[in-house]
């Protein structure tokens, strides 16, 4: 066993409150306490961080980094890539994303997903199914001749790998899954995510008493709240069981629109950030490939030859610098939105919070939310 690490820095915020001239207390890849500095147990050795510790964010839609897209290299080491892609930025725990494909390409995710979970992979949190079930109409830029209806022999392949991967995760569309279904992905240990669907409200709440409990970059690819029918947003926004991700680049989502969604939102289930990275994030690629369609990068948004928008150029530091700013979020609530909501969503109790008991993932920032350092477990992974 190691020795134990106090971690001093100016401010320490717990995922709840900030902590003034403060230590982080770490032991053994855990949080164990933060207290003030002068009371720092003499077995600790006090190291100084310089900065703002914060804790790691955490991020449910992943789909590529590094030069790697999972859909092109769904391989443990596609997704070590992904990972220490994100780890620059701030990120200490993902969901790597496969977009829509074919029932070999998903057998291949679901195998690196169960690798990577075995090798301990830092900052691997689980897999991320967005399709195929989808809608067709709601496709985005998901390729239609790979959307199709969920078989017993998809459920089948679905059910019997849950477990062996660490967190699961699928996005769904009550066209091409049946609420039956839904429940038995739940049974297995799945968060069900409603996404890339044009189902009515009532539908929605039909899949949410049959165990959804997460929404796919609400606003994006779904049927929108109305005066007559309130779409799948309106459920969205209304069903206190419901944990929404957002794409918070502004080009997705109109600032204005966000920040009317978030005083709307019932809870407890709240409204958290997705960065939707693609592969491009940490080079500077500015073309690649998903399914054989080239998606070009330009002014800081990803889109397909027609203009339809392809994922998303940003990171989780980015974000978090956006919805502080520009919805002028306290940056406390801003951090909880990149850390302890997402973490909620999922139920990784561990995770996106800095209190006694929780994993030691954590971030060490500058006053003006500059990234000096990425802390997995414990470990710097990213020094800046």
């Amino acid at each position: 066993m190691t020795q134990p690490i106090a971690y001093h820095a100016s401010r320490i915020f717990d995922g709840e409150r900030f902590h003034e001239d403060a230590a982080l207390l770490v032991n053994d890849g855990s949080i164990t306490g933060i207290l003030p500095r002068a009371r720092v147990p003499a077995e600790f050795q006090v190291v100084e961080a310089e900065g703002l510790i914060v804790p790691g964010f955490v991020d449910l839609q992943v789909n590529g980094g590094g030069g790697v897209l999972f859909n092109n290299d769904p391989t443990a080491d596609g997704i070590r890539t992904i990972c220490a892609a994100h780890a620059k930025y701030g990120t200490t725990a993902l969901m790597v994303t496969l977009i829509t494909d074919t029932p070999a390409v998903r057998d291949m995710a679901l195998d690196a997903g169960r690798s990577a979970a075995e090798a301990q992979v830092p900052g691997y949190l689980g897999l991320h199914l967005e399709g195929p079930h989808l809608s067709v109409a709601r496709k985005g830029t998901h390729d239609p001749s790979l959307i199709r209806e969920m078989t017993a022999g998809d459920l089948a392949a679905l059910t019997s790998a849950a477990g062996t991967f660490g967190v699961a995760k699928t996005t769904i569309a009550p066209e091409n899954v049946t609420a039956d279904q839904v429940r038995a992905l739940v049974a297995a240990g799945y968060h069900v995510s409603l996404g890339h669907t044009d189902c009515n409200a009532e539908t929605a709440f039909a899949y949410v008493e049959a165990g959804a409990t997460l929404v796919t970059h609400i606003f994006n690819a779904m049927s929108q709240l109305q005066n007559r029918e309130p779409g799948l947003v309106g459920a969205a926004l209304s069903a206190p069981e419901l944990h929404c991700g957002l794409i918070a680049d502004g080009h997705h989502v109109d600032w204005t629109t966000t920040a009317v969604a978030m005083r709307a939102k019932v809870g407890p289930g709240r409204i958290f950030v997705v960065t939707d990275a693609m592969s491009c994030i940490g080079t500077e690629e500015e073309t690649f490939t998903l399914n054989g369609r080239t998606i070009y990068r330009r002014d800081g948004r990803l889109t397909l030859a027609d203009g339809t928008l392809a994922g998303a150029d940003i990171d989780m530091l980015a974000c978090l610098r956006l919805v502080h700013e520009r919805l002028e979020l306290s940056l406390e609530e801003a951090l909880r939105m990149v850390a302890l909501y997402p973490a909620h969503a999922i139920g990784a109790d561990s995770k996106g919070h800095l209190s006694e008991g929780a994993d030691a993932d954590f971030v060490v920032l500058t006053d003006d939310l500059r990234l000096r350092s990425t802390w997995i477990g414990g470990t710097c992974v990213h020094s800046a």
